[in-house]
């Protein structure tokens, strides 16, 4: 993938994004003039864009993209050099993506994607026109056709269509001095190169042959002398948030991925593995929210509403009940004016805490910390933990309430209250991940809503019942 143009720092980019859509501003403003008094000043605000899109890097320019409407977007992809549009689409997200390629003919599709290797293309592919991809595979030679079609062959959240085929591999009974002048060989190694896989004839990995030991050995000595044969090595249906993981853990640049026979059939790499770590975190983000899939800011207003009504729908069946709630004690609440006010705050503080909760258990699921054994001890200890900040902070409400109110009784009720809501709030935040989990399904999907949902309805009748019970 090309690297042309600078990378820099967040404030940089956030300033060049700044300069560009103030170059589309005059732009417009120039567009609208009289066509004499206007050219000079367009060609001149055309060069400034040109100058700035050339010197930025693909994936800086991605984020422009993702972060310009619609109209502004395709004003700058149109004037992105050709040459790099294959390395922007595989940088920019899948939603401003179907955006780009729905403005490029197939021409422009096939010459965008020409340039990149198998790995890439298999996740460009299912974005694209279905009339490109038999002109696209035409285009390919034998062994590049195989490896498209070998990564397409796996799910995408599996090791096999995020491998990489690009790699050097060795024998182990030759000399490192012969391995360097091999090396020597080439134009440029594959990027991410830290080491090198030492294959037998059969193309058995056998082990890995690190760059630095290559450099700091005697080259006289054999590659089986050098070597590491104990490698991490990963299979092509591995999940491929667990082999994230794994780079994490043991600070992995590339591992080799071999089939069910040990022969060695492409590599993983860390930048993959980056681009695994994001997505989950945001699609955590987005479920916890019940958004159904990515959605570009600026998408239509249909396709926005779409993504989003599933779970407004169910929140509103939720509120509802909270609502009816709330009407079972109307007759309290007519009695005692000072529930309405303090009934919110019980499930106000039940949600938070609840959301605290279930944010930690999502993240510990994700890292597969919990086991049967120790959820057991899990619930114990948020229960533990509730208990006590409903004791503490309902207390401290409860005396609020007491010298606002001027009613003990209503205290105690407060402090009871926010402290079984407290309690109710532990109790499914560690219950809702778990049962997801249980379903086959993500634990993180509507979390917050559902939680949101138990503390306020569940806050709103314990509060309200036990100062029916009490106070009235």
């Amino acid at each position: 993938m090309s690297e042309a143009g600078g990378r820099g720092s967040a404030s940089r980019l956030h300033d060049q994004l700044d300069d560009i859509s103030e170059l589309l501003r005059r732009l417009r403003g120039l567009g609208q003039l009289p066509e004499p008094d206007a050219d000079q000043g367009i060609r001149e605000a055309q060069q400034q864009l040109q100058a700035l899109l050339d010197a930025l890097h693909p994936a800086d320019i991605a984020y422009v993209l993702e972060a310009l409407p619609l109209a502004d977007r395709l004003a700058v992809w149109h004037r992105v050099k050709a040459e790099r549009d294959g390395d922007i689409l595989l940088e920019v997200s899948d939603a401003v993506r179907e955006s780009l390629i729905a403005d490029m003919d197939q021409g422009e599709i096939l010459a965008a994607i020409e340039p990149l290797d198998a790995d890439e293309l298999a996740d460009l592919v299912e974005d694209l026109p279905t009339e490109v991809l038999p002109e696209l595979m035409a285009s390919l030679d034998a062994q590049q056709r195989e490896r498209v079609q070998a990564a397409l062959s796996y799910p995408e959240d599996q090791v096999g269509a995020l491998m990489d085929f690009e790699m050097v591999t060795i024998r182990e009974d030759i000399s490192l001095e012969t391995v360097l002048r091999y090396l020597r060989r080439f134009d440029e190694l594959p990027e991410q190169t830290d080491k090198l896989f030492v294959v037998n004839h059969d193309n058995l990995l056998t082990g890995v042959l690190p760059l630095h030991w290559l450099l700091v050995n005697s080259p006289e000595k054999r590659v089986s002398e050098v070597m590491a044969p104990d490698v991490n090595t990963f299979h092509p249906d591995d999940d491929a948030y667990e082999v994230a993981q794994a780079f994490e853990r043991y600070d992995l640049v590339t591992a080799p991925v071999v089939d069910g026979s040990g022969h060695l059939i492409g590599r993983i790499t860390i930048d993959a593995m980056v681009d695994v770590l994001r997505e989950e975190s945001e699609s955590e983000a987005l479920n916890r929210g019940g958004l159904r899939e990515e959605e570009d800011i600026f998408a239509s207003v249909w396709k926005s509403i779409r993504n989003r009504w599933a779970w407004l729908a169910i929140n509103l069946v939720t509120a509802f009940i909270a609502s009816r709630v709330i009407g079972l004690f109307e007759g309290s609440i007519q009695q005692l004016v000072a529930l309405a006010a303090l009934m919110p705050i019980v499930a106000g503080i039940g949600g938070n805490s609840g959301n605290q909760t279930i944010t930690m258990i999502v993240r510990a699921l994700a890292l597969d910390q919990i086991t049967p054994a120790s959820a057991r001890r899990l619930w114990r200890k948020e229960i533990a933990v509730a208990l006590i900040n409903g004791l503490v902070w309902g207390g401290v409400i409860g005396i609020v309430a007491w010298l606002l109110y001027d009613n003990a009784r209503l205290g105690v009720v407060m402090t009871a209250a926010m402290t079984l809501n407290l309690v109710l709030a532990a109790f499914c935040g560690v219950g809702i991940p778990l049962l997801m989990m249980r379903l086959g399904r993500d634990p993180a999907l509507g979390s917050s809503v559902m939680i949101t949902a138990m503390t306020d309805s569940g806050g709103f009748f314990i509060f309200l019942g036990l100062a029916t019970l009490f106070l009235m």
